[in-house]
C-alpha cells in the first residue's frame, strides 16, 4: 500500500481515554502525525445498545477516513472495539487496530489465578470478552465489574477535576465481595479511560494487585503495521471533537502537553 508521508494516524475514542493509547504510541512512533477524534457528542458508549454503537462508530470512522485520509485507524475504545471492529474493517480500506481487554497479559501475570476486570456495562457483557477468557484465561477465575462512573471521573480528572474516592471504593469493594474476590492479584483496566485513574485505583487495591491495560500492546501493533513507511517531518497533531467545541473545555493543558493544538469541530 502506497502511503503519503503526510498521512496521519487516526485515533478514535468516545472521549479522552484514548489519550492513554496516544501516550504509549508516542514512545514507539514519536515522528507520526496523529489526528485524535473524540466522539464527545456520543459519550458515554457504555450505556448504549450494541446496535447504536456499531452504527455510530462505523458511520463516523467512514466519514473521518474520507476527510482525513489516514494511513491507519485505531479504535482506542474497548466498548467500540468489542462491538464494531469487524464492521469498521469491512467499511474502511486501511488497517484498523482495535482495543480489547488485556486478559492475555493478565493471565500470564497472575499468581493466584484470580483476575479482576473493570469495564463499562457494554464491554463486560460482550461475547468477545467470553472468548478472550476461554482462550487465554482457561483454568483461571475472571471476575468482572461494570464501573460506568469511572469514565466520567477520568474525563473530569483530565480537565483538572478531583476524583470522588467513593467511586473507586465501590469498584474495589464490589470485586472483593464476589466469591473468590479476595484472591485478586491482577486487575484488567478494560477501558482506555481507566489508566487515567491508575493512581487512585492502585491506592484502593493496594500494592499486591497489578494493574494491566492494553495501551502498550496497541502501540506496538500500530508500529508493526506502519513499519517502513515514511512520516513527514514537522507534522502537527490535531484534536477533533463531535458536538460543540465547548465539550473540550478544560482539556487545554492536557492537549498542549501532548503536542495538540486547540480542539476543532468535526
Amino acid at each position: 500500500m502506497n502511503v503519503e508521508a503526510s498521512s496521519p494516524i487516526l485515533l478514535f475514542d468516545s472521549g479522552v481515554g484514548g489519550l492513554t493509547v496516544y501516550d504509549a504510541l508516542r514512545k514507539v512512533l514519536p515522528q507520526a502525525a496523529v489526528i485524535y477524534a473524540a466522539d464527545l457528542a456520543g459519550l458515554p458508549y457504555g450505556t448504549k445498545t450494541e446496535a447504536q454503537i456499531a452504527a455510530r462508530v462505523a458511520g463516523l470512522l467512514g466519514r473521518m477516513s474520507e476527510r482525513f485520509r489516514p494511513r491507519l485507524a485505531c479504535i482506542a475504545c474497548n466498548t467500540a472495539s468489542t462491538i464494531a471492529l469487524g464492521m469498521v474493517r469491512d467499511v474502511l480500506e486501511i488497517p484498523v487496530v482495535g482495543t480489547v481487554p488485556a486478559i492475555k497479559p493478565a493471565a500470564a501475570l497472575t499468581r493466584t489465578g484470580t483476575i479482576g476486570l473493570v469495564g463499562t456495562d457494554a464491554t463486560i457483557r460482550q461475547a468477545y470478552v467470553d472468548d478472550l477468557e476461554a482462550k487465554f484465561a482457561k483454568g483461571k477465575r475472571l471476575l468482572r465489574i461494570a464501573a460506568p462512573g469511572l469514565v466520567e471521573a477520568a474525563e473530569a480528572k483530565l480537565r483538572g477535576g478531583t476524583v470522588d474516592p467513593a467511586l473507586i471504593a465501590e469498584v474495589q469493594g464490589g470485586l472483593a465481595a464476589m466469591p473468590g474476590g479476595s484472591g485478586i492479584d491482577t486487575l484488567v483496566l478494560a477501558c482506555t479511560h481507566f489508566p487515567l485513574l491508575g493512581q487512585e485505583l492502585a491506592a484502593a487495591f493496594g500494592p499486591e494487585v497489578a494493574l494491566v491495560d492494553g495501551a502498550q500492546g496497541i502501540a506496538r501493533r500500530i508500529a508493526q503495521l506502519t513499519e517502513g513507511q515514511d512520516f513527514a517531518r514537522g507534522s502537527t497533531n490535531r484534536f477533533v471533537v463531535t458536538g460543540p467545541i465547548a465539550g473540550a473545555a478544560g482539556l487545554e493543558a492536557a492537549l498542549a502537553a501532548r503536542g495538540f493544538g486547540p480542539a476543532e469541530g468535526f
